[in-house]
């Protein structure tokens, strides 16, 4: 038997990499890049879907930021972050820079100046699977049960589970020798699973979670956040703009907030402030299982703080705040 001859790769054209000290420019590049690759992946799948003809391997990465410094910088030890330990050469994969501008601007900006260098930007070598590319794509929606008419994996790039882990952040990833330590607890492919299963679990999308969220499974503090919401929106100097939720959105006050055809795992609730100041209220329902998968994913977004209101610790009125309180049977 003739085996099938091996077709070839076909991706977008890229910026060569390049120094920046401009964490605002830095973040544009990584825009541009990834826009190029994510652009061009949904163009051939879309023309896939519609009968086009599949002449190659379509394949576009993710971009990558890279530092280098060979010193060891004087830095701000009270910060965790915005600094590497040691010199070397570090790198990291990013995905929906449009969602992580703010932050990733932050960063940025606090690696070149507490080491004083530039950092490089690139495409990476990492593929980006069709399913995250079209994902929040309206050119092309992913079909099911081998609906597509072609064998998806010879074309395109799809998730690959064993890359999809948490070993930077457990702290027992295995570094190839030669290759840069990891500048990030998150790879870009690890993030993209986590905003698709956000949507999934939640019913609603990433970039409407803000930076300070709440977690609860009781019924009577989704109601009271509701209400509270309302309240909010109705006061003009508040700064909350508007509430989301699984089934739509409102600005008004009084506006009926949909209710969607059928509710989601863990439904969440955002009442929106600018720049992602608000607050964000998901339901876990019952179960630790639930606790520990909807943080897992949550943990992607870098928000500012979460906190699980629940009744199992309830403090008594006579409690301030910075108390320390001893839990017991």
């Amino acid at each position: 038997m003739t085996p099938a001859p091996r077709l070839p790769l076909a991706g977008p054209d890229q910026p060569a990499p390049a120094l920046f000290d401009d964490p605002a420019a830095a973040v544009a590049r990584i825009g541009e890049i990834y826009r190029n690759s994510v652009d061009f992946l949904r163009a051939r799948f879309a023309a896939a879907l519609a009968g086009g003809a599949l002449e190659a391997r379509y394949r576009a990465t993710y971009p990558e930021v890279r530092l280098t410094t060979t010193s060891h910088a004087e830095i701000d030890s009270r910060l965790s972050f915005g600094h590497v330990t040691e010199p070397g050469t570090y790198a990291t994969t990013l995905t929906r820079p449009d969602l992580f501008a703010r932050y990733l601007e932050t960063q940025i900006g606090l690696l070149i100046r507490n080491h004083g260098v530039p950092v490089e930007v690139r495409a990476s070598d990492v593929p980006i699977p069709i399913h995250f590319a079209v994902a929040d794509g309206e050119a092309a929606a992913m079909p099911r049960d081998g609906g597509a008419g072609f064998n998806l994996r010879d074309h395109f790039d799809v998730p690959r589970l064993e890359a999809l882990n948490d070993d930077i952040v457990n702290g027992t990833a295995v570094r190839a020798p030669g290759a840069p330590r990891p500048l990030a607890p998150f790879t870009a492919p690890r993030i993209d699973y986590s905003l698709a299963r956000l949507r999934h679990y939640t019913g609603t999308g990433p970039e409407d979670f803000q930076n300070f969220i709440l977690f609860t499974n009781y019924q009577f503090y989704v109601d009271e956040f509701l209400a509270h919401a309302r309240r909010m929106l109705g006061e003009a100097d508040s700064g909350y703009v508007e509430l989301v939720g699984p089934g739509g959105r409102i600005r008004a006050p009084d506006a009926p907030l949909p209710d969607p055809e059928r509710l989601p795992q863990m439904p969440a609730w955002h009442l929106r402030r600018p720049g992602r100041d608000g607050i964000t209220l998901i339901n876990i329902g019952v179960g630790p299982s639930n606790a520990k998968t909807i943080t897992d994913h949550v943990a992607v977004l870098r928000p500012h703080a979460w906190l699980m209101v629940g009744h199992c610790a309830g403090l008594r009125n006579s409690q301030r705040l910075g108390d320390y309180v001893l839990a017991h049977g």
